[in-house]
């Protein structure tokens, strides 16, 4: 599970003495139990790697448009520390598919579902959601599935 391999990393860190690793790390157990305590008054739990998975996406977005922000703003000493919490961040997210084999599943998916247009989008990014999450950027899917049904 990624939730043991967080802890076990956060115990390296320490044991390293490697404060940045240390502190990405603690932010990183800060946003896990954030999102647990939400989802205690939420109906149903999902899959808890998919849950973890979810929060390290939603993490790493924040660090790459923060990263963007200083250096459009001339704060190379920020922008490198949020590149350190990113590296840290995607040390702990799996592998995420090439685009290839992102459109082959994509439009296995789109012929599952018989989309034939951009209208079916909204029933083919749920089961792209459902069938690919933790794999697959969502942000980048939705244009692979808008490819998928436009072409």
């Amino acid at each position: 599970m990624i939730r043991d391999d967080i802890k076990a990393g956060l115990v390296s860190a320490m044991k390293a003495r490697d404060a940045e690793k240390t502190a990405a790390i603690r932010l990183i157990q800060a946003a896990i139990k954030n999102r647990d305590i939400e989802m205690r008054t939420a109906t149903g739990s999902g899959d808890d790697d998919v849950v973890v998975i979810e929060v390290l996406q939603k993490m790493a977005k924040q660090r790459r448009e923060s990263i963007e922000m200083f250096e459009k703003g001339g704060r190379v000493e920020l922008a490198a520390t949020e590149k350190a919490e990113l590296a840290v961040i995607e040390g702990f997210l799996p592998a995420q598919m090439d685009e290839d084999a992102a459109k082959a599943a994509i439009a296995t998916i789109v012929a599952d579902l018989g989309a034939t247009s951009v209208k079916d989008m909204g029933k083919v990014m749920a089961a792209v959601k459902e069938r690919l999450a933790g794999q697959l950027d969502m942000s980048k899917a939705s244009g692979l599935v808008k490819g998928a049904l436009a072409g």
